[in-house]
């Protein structure tokens, strides 16, 4: 064999193996962050998760709001990346407890019984007006002490929360996207699909509920998110109950 053959072949021989260890290497890193996705998320390999469906409160029927259903396809996206399963139901007709399966839970009190439920027994720092009759605190969160109102396309703001049932290491996670117009629904799960990696080293397996502002939706859709501040604290505390008023007596 002469060096002119034998080079080539060496260099064939180097060039495999780099391609062999290259593929190997990002096959390593993939399934590295594809089981801190499903670490994060709860939901390993071919496992069953909860998509709970509101109810549009502007219909007279049963109806999901459009940016109710592109919330649930964005939703849907990430069940399949982490190779589970969704099953889809109605926000009355769960019909089961808390952490056994994932669960997405999409919509406000006024649209969706089961974050109702949630809210009661989870977020009890957190209250949202939802009376029909127009006023400037329609659709106001309390979170705490702090209210945030609601500007119809201009201001508009929704909590996500990451929750899990006390310390069963066990538990599935659920996910609440509770928002107060539908279109934050969908603002809010398309900020989780963007950052659920920097969420997961942040906050790891534990609970958060983060409070975001979506700006000028009119304009920009559901694109535009601000994060206002993590109000984990305030939510999961009970709110202060107001002191009782206090009597003067009247002496005759």
């Amino acid at each position: 064999m002469t060096d002119d053959v034998r080079n080539i072949v060496l260099g064939v021989v180097a060039a495999g193996i780099s391609a062999t260890l290259g593929w190997l290497a990002r096959t390593y890193l993939w399934k590295r962050r594809l089981r801190r996705k499903q670490a994060f998320f709860g939901l390993p390999d071919g496992s069953e998760s909860l998509l709970v469906v509101n109810r549009d409160p502007a219909a007279s029927e049963p109806a999901v709001h459009r940016f109710d259903v592109f919330a649930l396809l964005e939703l849907s996206a990430l069940i399949k990346d982490c190779g589970a399963h969704a099953q889809v139901v109605t926000q009355d007709m769960v019909g089961q407890g808390f952490g056994e399966r994932t669960e997405f839970c999409v919509g406000g009190p006024g649209s969706n019984r089961r974050m109702v439920a949630h809210m009661a027994a989870m977020l009890p720092g957190v209250r949202m007006n939802v009376e029909s009759e127009p006023g400037p605190d329609r659709g106001a969160f309390q979170i705490g002490g702090e209210r945030y109102r609601l500007e119809a396309g201009v201001v508009e703001y929704v909590l996500l929360a990451r929750l899990t049932a006390g310390d069963r290491r066990e538990a599935r996670p659920a996910f609440l996207f509770c928002g107060q117009r539908a279109i934050t629904n969908q603002a809010a799960t398309r900020y989780l699909a963007r950052h659920h990696e920097k969420l997961a080293r942040k906050h790891g397996s534990n609970s958060f509920v983060l409070l975001l502002k979506v700006v000028n939706s009119q304009a920009y859709g559901p694109d535009v998110v601000e994060l206002v501040g993590d109000v984990t604290r305030a939510a999961t505390s009970p709110l202060p109950t107001p002191a009782p008023a206090s009597r003067t007596s009247h002496r005759a």
